[in-house]
């Protein structure tokens, strides 16, 4: 070739809208009782990631001796993600503790050595879209959601620095953790109220 063909052509990243459940959502989701045990039992799974971040591969691996107790005396999640082997280090919140609780006895769990009977990925992407049906969620729900809920509407928001959410993330840069900050609306109006408060006293 005498040109090069691509020659002043520009590659342009298009930057994927991360859409996680607000707390309304979430509170919905926690709060709806299922007559079907499957479906309940995904619901469950689906939390457990919401309140620990964990991805789909991450939750349906982990073991119950992933389960430690971490230097405050508290108990922690110390797993690797599969996807970066990347250490993961989590302090279990209650909504977490409680789902481990409930199924620390059932079979698949105790069989397995494993925290949670994590169905397959498809079943559990095609069970959560009967669940948000049921809740009234309009948004299109898949597994991959519960970690943006985590990053965002259980962390961020309630003010937990972002280089804490990071390493809870297991992500090995802050880069890949502001794509999470930057569609916080909510907190950006409160730091602005909070903003025009200071500047009414000065």
């Amino acid at each position: 070739m005498k040109k090069d063909p691509f020659q002043g052509f520009k590659l342009t990243k298009k930057e994927v809208v991360k859409n996680p459940l607000s707390r309304d959502e979430l509170k919905r989701l926690t709060e709806k009782v299922f007559e079907v045990e499957r479906i309940s039992q995904v619901r469950d799974i689906f939390l457990f990631c919401c309140y620990t971040g964990l991805a789909y591969v991450d939750v349906k691996q982990l073991k119950t001796t992933d389960t430690v107790v971490g230097m405050d005396g508290e108990p922690w999640i110390d797993t690797t993600r599969q996807k970066t082997d990347a250490p993961t280090r989590i302090p279990l919140l209650d909504t977490a503790l409680e789902i481990i609780e409930k199924y620390k006895d059932h079979p698949q769990c105790c069989a397995a050595g494993v925290v949670l009977p994590v169905l397959s990925n498809q079943k559990m992407n095609a069970y959560l879209k009967e669940i948000a049906n049921l809740c009234g969620i309009s948004k299109t729900l898949t597994f991959h959601i519960a970690r943006h809920t985590f990053a965002t509407t259980v962390t961020l928001s309630n003010k937990v620095p972002i280089e804490t959410v990071s390493k809870m993330l297991g992500h090995r840069s802050l880069k890949q953790t502001m794509i999470y900050a930057k569609i916080l609306d909510v907190k950006i109006s409160e730091d602005m109220k909070g903003l025009r408060e200071r500047l009414k006293g000065m």
